[in-house]
């Protein structure tokens, strides 16, 4: 059994990873995001505009059998590493899974490579963090800049020329 949890975003990633680290690893995939804003409250934008923005998170459906199995991995697990991509969606992430997963009472590190090569993993282990909050904070906010604007916007839009969205809010 393995002492150490591991958890990527890619099932391909966690392979090749777990080639390199040795048995008392084991190397999970979240299948990237678990989460999303809900579709409920003011405009079914999944977020509280009376209280400062508070977003409103979900388990994604088709995420559910993965959350459930990572559970379990976690509570085989001393110590946990999130080994998300090195961005701020990734960081967000790390933060989805740390809040899903509960794991405030679990030793946790954050940990960072940007190339998948035996070197900058060990690199990583060795070289853990706590969580960027500030790139989380970035990432929901452009998450639900993105949920306000870019919906309101392409209910204006498909009104007034047809248009089906008005995309990514940059």
């Amino acid at each position: 059994m393995a002492k150490y949890l591991v958890i990527v975003e890619s099932p391909a990633k966690s392979k090749t990873i777990e080639k390199y680290i040795g048995a008392d690893y084991k190397v999970s995939s979240s299948k990237g995001h678990i989460r999303n804003l809900k579709n409920s409250g003011y405009k079914r934008f999944g977020v509280d505009i009376e209280n400062n923005f508070q977003a409103q998170y979900r388990i994604l459906k088709d995420k559910k059998d993965v959350v459930a199995e990572l559970t379990k991995e976690v509570k085989k697990a001393e110590k946990i590493y999130l080994a998300t991509d090195p961005d701020r969606e990734g960081e967000a992430i790390s933060w989805h899974l740390f809040e899903t997963l509960d794991l405030g009472k679990k030793e946790v590190e954050r940990i960072v490579f940007h190339e998948i090569t035996k070197t900058a993993v060990l690199h990583a282990l060795e070289n853990g963090r706590s969580i960027d909050m500030d790139l989380v904070k970035s990432q929901e906010a452009r998450l639900i800049l993105d949920k306000i604007i870019g919906f309101s916007l392409s209910s204006l839009l498909q009104k007034k020329i047809g248009s089906k969205s008005a995309g990514r809010v940059q």
